[in-house]
This record gives structure tokens, sequence and C-alpha cells, in this order.
């Protein structure tokens, strides 16, 4: 787990200054909500051989929202599916809290203590659930829905 300051100076760069924020023309994606806060995303989802070659998202919400979506794509992005869908499932037991923090998730642990904010996991999970919506493990194809 990182030290609280450093987690949340994560926490506000990748809110304030979001990587992988745009779109993906022509690719698969999803938009969720959340209507208990008002987050919204969409993830496009770019994959070629079996390898997720871009990860982009848009949308508008709370900085963990936000910073979520924004170190899964610079996780995510060039892993190959297998790969990626391993990581996805490590992020989400931790922010549910049914695993320890995994020193494997590097800058994803600054999101470690959402797990004891019940009320903020919808927000730590919102554009992963949209990325496994835009790669048909939720909904196929253009998906829009609320979590």
């Amino acid at each position: 787990m990182l030290p609280e300051a450093l987690a949340r100076q994560i926490i506000s760069d990748h809110a304030g200054h979001p990587r992988g924020r745009g779109e993906i023309a022509g690719a698969p994606h999803a938009a969720l909500d959340n209507p208990g806060c008002g987050d919204q995303v969409t993830v496009w989802a770019r994959v070629e051989g079996g390898r997720l070659l871009d990860v982009r998202f848009t949308g508008r919400g709370c900085a963990i929202s936000q910073a979520s979506a924004s170190l899964m794509t610079q996780a995510l992005t060039g892993k190959p599916l297998e790969e990626a869908r391993a990581l996805a499932a490590r992020y989400r037991a931790m922010v549910l809290g049914e695993a320890a923090p995994d020193p494997a998730l590097g800058d994803l642990l600054a999101l470690a203590g959402v797990s004891r904010l019940h009320a903020r996991r919808r927000c730590a999970l919102l554009a992963w659930r949209a990325l496994e919506a835009a790669l048909g493990e939720g909904l196929p194809g253009e998906a829009t829905g609320t979590v």
C-alpha cells in the first residue's frame, strides 16, 4: 500500500491531468453512469491480435472516477488481453476489499483506500466496468447503462 500522501498526490494528478482522454474512431465503446453521484464515463478499446492496443475514455465525475479511468488507460494499454483481465481482477478485488493490495498494481495502489469507502467503490470501478462492456464481456458493441 502506498503512503497516504503519495496516494492523494497520484489521485489528484490523474484527476486533474488525465491520461488516455479521448475517443478511438471505430473502436467498440461503452458508456456507463453512476446515478448516485453523477459520474459518467465512456471507454473505447482497440484490440488487435489478442492485445489491448489502446484504451481511451471521456467523461466527467469525481476525482476517484476520473483518476481511476486515467490510471486504467495507463495500466492496460499495450497489454495482452489475458494479462489485462488478470490485472483488472486484482484491481477489482482490492477496491472491493476482497484482497490485500498487490504491489504489481503499481500506481493503481493509490486507490486501495477506496475499499474502506463503500459509496466510492462504484466510482473507482465505473471505467473498468465500461471497459468490460466495450470488450463484449458484459454488453455487446456499443453499450450504455448505469451501475
